[in-house]
């Protein structure tokens, strides 16, 4: 809840005021959609493809390697607009984004399009019923190397998921539940537990688990007659690392973490826990692309598309004043972000529900 104030009047400035201030801006634009993703995707591609024809040097090959990574990475998270666009905003998106990348990197888009939400109801936010939240702040600098080391094992969980527990799971029902609750999300959250699929989405799990299931032994069984080479698979799993290896640093830098009692949080509260990456360095553009860098903007507004979110965030920015909570959510970059997540602010750098007034110049 934003509140605006003037010489003549006072406003509140809701998500719904804000959806009539600002109506362009929640329009998804289905061009800008195809081409960042096909361009993203194809650039990325090529370089997996480069990387794994061609006798390389190892800084040509590392070269590559990076390109490869930081454009799929930029192809597969749009996987997160996926959750967020309406049906039918852009037609045959999301069958498109899953042959083209969620699909192949063993990430069907059914792990984000509904678990994802949660993280974003109110009652739900910063508490046990939240997959993409955990007191981060309150852990030591060992554990958080942990959270970011270990996922590098992930694309190998994702094969066993998709490869054996899914199919698995469809013949022995007590496996069901653990595929379906515990191993079919997204998350930072490991006390999280999603609910089974209803109505359409049953449909959609099922093509989605056989059509990934079916790539996964097809890739095997083109593996055992020769056909896919081995090190095809090892730069697989080298840039599937990769791209989790990079969105992990950056899921650091995406909120504070400081809800360490797991109580749900006001809308204000929630959106001084998240952070906007205001400033330009190339790390953070490449490591947080399609929107990610204006985190706390989008829990405030979800509804707007990633092509909006940066020109309505400088517009918020001239609009305020320098002393308005909605700066305070601001941070010069991910290295900075992850600075101030090590210095374990506490309850002093816990959200106040006192924050709650926004007024413009």
């Amino acid at each position: 809840l934003l509140a605006f104030s003037t010489t003549a009047m006072s406003s509140t400035l809701t998500a719904a005021e804000c959806r009539r201030r600002y109506a362009g801006a929640f329009r998804p634009n289905p061009w800008i959609y195809w081409g960042d993703f096909s361009l993203s995707a194809g650039i990325g591609w090529a370089a997996f493809a480069f990387s794994v024809h061609a006798p390389l040097t190892l800084s040509v090959y590392c070269g590559v390697t990076l390109i490869a990574v930081i454009a799929l990475l930029r192809a597969a998270i749009f996987i997160h607009e996926l959750s967020h666009l309406k049906r039918g905003a852009v037609p045959g998106f999301e069958t498109v984004w899953n042959l083209m990348v969620g699909i192949p990197f063993m990430l069907p888009s059914l792990m984000y399009v509904g678990s994802h939400g949660d993280h974003h109801r109110q009652s739900a936010f910063g508490t046990a019923n939240d997959p993409e939240y955990a007191p981060l702040a309150q852990h030591s600098r060992l554990q958080l190397l942990g959270f970011v080391g270990g996922i590098i094992f992930v694309p190998l969980l994702l094969t066993l998921r998709w490869g054996l527990l899914g199919p698995l799971s469809f013949v022995i029902p007590p496996l069901r539940r653990i595929a379906v609750e515990q191993a079919s999300s997204l998350i930072i959250n490991t006390d999280y537990r999603r609910p089974f699929p209803t109505g359409r989405a049953t449909l959609r799990w099922w093509l989605q688990e056989i059509a990934t299931a079916l790539a996964f032994w097809g890739v095997v069984g083109a593996w055992g007659i020769g056909v896919v080479p081995s090190h095809w698979l090892v730069q697989w799993y080298v840039v599937s690392a990769g791209i989790l290896l990079v969105n992990q640093v950056r899921t650091l830098a995406a909120h504070r973490y400081n809800n360490s009692d797991g109580r749900p949080l006001t809308a204000v509260e929630q959106l001084l826990d998240s952070i906007n990456l205001d400033s330009w360095p190339i790390p953070t553009v490449l490591a947080a692309p399609v929107g990610l860098r204006y985190h706390a903007l989008h829990h405030f507004l979800p509804a707007v598309p990633y092509h909006s979110l940066g020109a309505l965030h400088r517009r918020l920015l001239t609009e305020l004043p320098p002393d308005s909570p909605y700066h305070r959510t601001s941070q010069s970059g991910i290295c900075s972000a992850i600075r101030a997540l090590l210095q374990k602010p506490g309850p002093k750098g816990s959200v106040q529900p006192s924050a709650l007034i926004f007024q413009q110049k």
